[in-house]
């Protein structure tokens, strides 16, 4: 895999000093800037300002046989702990699942399926099927063998009128049958085939190569039916099951959960990849606050959603080496444009909403410094986002997309010649009806940063005119904000967020028509047809979506329309950093690490955390 590396800008001087006046940091953080990349380990240079990382740990010493590996989940409020593929809705309890609950496939550096993990893929694009079958000596942790009757329940369990997840979307309406069965009037997914206790075939509408990517189609998920399959499936959300004593087939299982607090994990002397170097994985939620003096302290060996704003503060911790890449995530600012119809599985476009005016969008897109948000609060180690598509997917991302960087006297223009004038004098614009325009944004409390850089935001809004207010006037708490904003809340124009990409740089999952993860609740019909040419629903004359020259012209020209659209405005792509103690063996953070290094074959070279 070509490693990128981004060339990271440093943002105005005024608006540094802006920055700076709302508590963002100290001077020092506008002169460098860090970018980490994702597979190359290689050495910062003063010229150039930039820092980059490596990806993997080669500590000296022979890992011990058992230990514990202490690990902080860095985060301001409690984690929700739904510990299932099918039902968990944010990156928190994914960074928990990941040492218990596994993907069925592994995949290559570029995140293509393999068949080197627990599940092997045989796809048929002529017949439109896919064939999972169960590698062998694949066992759940509780020791009973996974079967294919474990992958079928995960498709049942999504597709029940009864589920309460987010998953129903249109890779499941993909599957043949899944929508009568969705709806009540069949018993069973048609287009499903139990061939033995092993495999299964699963019959799509329609197929595209963007199905061979993890997360790009074919669901990886498996549920152990021989636990579940007598509790409800609207109850699953709220059982021990999934909770407290949930079951995987990953390298450790879980063995005790303090709710929203720490997960105690153990080594699963079933794993299939062979029994794990450590004797347990215990993972703590610690406040960003914290999460510095615990580690000068020793008291973690890995500190997972590490916050970049306070890098300088960690960046030679002693005892520790900080691996860096680049991340599958981008953050935004998006506009309620509509709202979502549970019924249907569809979005409801508005018209008359209040943020319909895509001039009134690009406007605020035009009116922020990205560059000096990134620089003053980030350390560089974020950058100007100019698409939706993250760089790291190299052959798809458009980096000729200008995006909007910082450019208020063309938000200013944008918003005369869109009609949104200062009819009465006081310094802020009416809508374009002459009536009074006040803009509810919604953003999420966490860290030292999150007010300052809203506060900055609704400064760079104010000063081109713009009335933003933050929702009930304050910050948000992380679950309340994701709560209310999926429910449409009314009491939300805008909100600043974030999404973590996946694998999978299809834009469908977020931005489709019949996605519930489509919070803009945007949709046009020229978009539909962007996203049908990328999934591969065009007939020949229009195009072919395994011809991989025109389905990345398919990818770029959605991006320069998408762009144009604003349903949300790119704000910031993101690197992440990842401090490891000097004592863990054997671990690769790189997209492109070998699959023998998995968590099982982490260990400690010694019973305490290096601190010197």
């Amino acid at each position: 895999m070509n490693k990128r590396k981004l060339g990271l800008l440093t943002g105005s001087a005024a608006l540094a000093l802006i920055l700076a006046a709302c508590g963002g940091g100290s001077d020092e953080g506008t002169e460098s800037s860090a970018n980490g990349n994702d597979g190359a380990a290689s050495e910062g240079t003063e010229e150039s300002g930039v820092v980059e990382f490596e990806t993997a740990v080669t500590n000296e010493g022979e890992a011990m046989d058992g230990g514990t590996l202490n690990v902080a989940l860095v985060t301001s409020s409690p984690f929700q702990g739904l510990f299932s593929l099918e039902l968990y809705e944010d990156g928190y309890d994914a960074d928990l699942m990941q040492f218990a609950i596994e993907e069925i496939f592994s995949t290559d550096e570029n995140f293509q399926i393999t068949n080197d993990g627990a599940v092997s893929l045989d796809f048929n694009q002529e017949a439109k099927t896919a064939t999972l079958t169960v590698n062998e000596g694949v066992t759940w942790s509780d020791g009973e063998p996974m079967t294919s009757e474990d992958l079928l329940y995960s498709y049942e369990v999504i597709g029940s009128p009864d589920y309460t997840g987010i998953r129903y979307d249109s890779t499941m309406t993909n599957i043949v049958g899944m929508e009568e069965y969705n709806s009540g009037e069949a018993d069973t997914i048609s287009g499903i085939t139990v061939n033995d206790d092993k495999s299964i075939t699963i019959q799509y509408l329609e197929v595209h190569p963007g199905m061979l990517q993890s997360g790009g189609g074919i669901w990886a998920g498996a549920m152990p039916k021989h636990q579940l399959e007598n509790i409800a499936i609207k109850d699953l959300e709220s059982s021990d099951e999934i909770r407290k004593n949930p079951i995987g087939f990953g390298p450790f299982a879980v063995s005790n959960v303090v709710p929203g607090e720490s997960v105690e994990f153990v080594a699963n002397e079933h794993y299939y990849k062979g029994v794990p170097k450590l004797d347990k994985v215990v993972v703590e939620v610690v406040p960003p606050e914290s999460i510095v003096a615990a580690l000068q302290n020793g008291e973690y060996d890995i500190a997972l959603s590490m916050p970049t704003n306070e890098y300088p503060t960690f960046a030679d911790l002693p005892g520790y080496t900080i691996l860096g890449r680049q991340e599958l995530a981008y953050t935004y600012i998006g506009f309620k444009l509509g709202e979502w119809d549970a019924e249907n599985s569809e979005v409801v476009p508005n018209p008359d909403a209040k943020m319909s005016s895509k001039e009134l969008r690009q406007a605020m897109g035009y009116a922020i410094d990205n560059n000096a948000v990134a620089t003053q609060f980030y350390n560089g180690l974020r950058s100007n986002a100019n698409s939706a598509i993250a760089p790291v997917f190299e052959d798809f991302w458009a980096e000729d997309v200008e995006g909007y960087s910082y450019d208020p006297d063309k938000a200013a223009q944008l918003l005369d010649d869109a009609g949104f004038e200062d009819v009465d004098g006081d310094g802020f614009r009416e809508d374009q009806n002459g009536e009074e325009l006040v803009i509810n944004f919604a953003s999420m409390a966490g860290g030292d940063t999150a007010e300052p850089i809203a506060e900055y935001y609704m400064q760079s809004w104010k000063q081109v005119g713009l009335n933003v207010k933050l929702t009930d006037g304050r910050l948000l708490e992380f679950n309340s904000f994701y709560d209310r904003v999926e429910a449409d809340d009314e009491a939300i124009d805008i909100y600043q967020a974030a999404w973590g990409t996946g694998t999978d740089p299809n834009p469908e999952g977020l931005y489709g028509r019949n996605s519930a993860f489509n919070y803009t609740r945007w949709a046009t019909d020229e978009n539909d047809a962007f996203l049908d040419n990328i999934s591969g629903r065009t007939s020949d004359d229009e195009g072919d979506a395994w011809d991989k020259e025109w389905l990345t012209e398919q990818y770029r020209e959605w991006q320069a329309y998408f762009s144009e659209e604003a349903p949300i405005i790119p704000t910031l792509f993101r690197n992440e950093v990842l401090p490891v103690n000097d004592r863990v063996a054997n671990y690769d953070w790189g997209y492109d690490a070998d699959p023998s290094f998995g968590w099982h074959a982490v260990g400690v070279t010694q019973d305490e955390a290096i601190t010197e």
